[in-house]
């Protein structure tokens, strides 16, 4: 008799990722006019290490001046990948986690996600209050991490293990996917990710959409129960 069908869990960032735009970056960019100097050292020092990404959303939303429909009029002209809704179909009917993992804000995400009709999906991400023109950051999903994210995506490569998905696959674009490029089974990368896989022997595999992601997944050894070796 042949064993279950293995089970996969697929944690994708949101900027730059299932949103094709860095949304995030560009709000933050948008409304901190006057600033381009400082955020260019803040980026130069989290690019190195030298700070985290919760450190450097702290920073950068200081530096932000923005109302509230101010901001949700700007996040309007935003998109997701088309084939992220098609993915996530076919993967949950297979019984697979799909897993919005983001260190973006949940004000823009959550609004996109529904209106592409996904209001279910799961996810984590941190969050914004707007206090007239001032914006704070609020960090409720750091977990048991490394200490410096705002939410450590390493943490949920290792809870969807430990809820029994037998392989962890990651799928984004930056740096905050660091942790969680340690961390997974599969590592599904572009941008700025591939590249610092790629300089520390961690193995990753190209995509440009999720088209790509999804005959990534429709290959993936152990869909009729074979075993799969991570």
């Amino acid at each position: 008799m042949s064993s279950p069908p293995v089970r996969y869990a697929f944690l994708c960032d949101f900027d730059g990722t299932i949103s094709p735009c860095d949304i995030g970056a560009r709000f933050l960019e948008s409304f901190s006019p006057g600033m381009d100097a400082e955020r260019r050292e803040l980026k130069r020092a989290w690019n190195d290490g030298t700070i985290g990404s919760r450190e450097l959303t702290e920073a950068e939303c200081r530096m932000a001046r923005v109302l509230q429909d101010q901001a949700l009029a700007f996040i309007d002209r935003f998109e997701i990948d088309p084939d992220f809704a098609p993915f996530v179909g076919e993967s949950q009917a297979r019984g697979d986690l799909v897993l919005v993992v983001s260190d973006g804000f949940e004000f823009y995400i959550e609004r996109l996600l529904a209106r592409a009709g996904l209001s279910a999906l799961p996810r984590t991400t941190n969050r914004l209050e707007f206090r007239g023109d001032r914006v704070v950051p609020e960090f409720p999903n750091q977990g048991r991490g490394c200490g410096r994210c705002g939410k450590c995506k390493g943490d949920h490569a290792r809870r969807a293990r430990e809820e029994g998905f037998a392989v962890v696959v990651v799928v984004g674009d930056g740096l905050s996917d660091r942790c969680a490029a340690q961390a997974a089974d599969r590592v599904l990368a572009r941008g700025a990710l591939a590249g610092w896989c790629r300089d520390r022997g961690i193995a990753s595999h190209p995509f440009r959409s999720f088209a790509d992601v999804a005959r990534f997944a429709r290959a993936l050894p152990g869909r009729d129960g074979s075993i799969v070796i991570s």
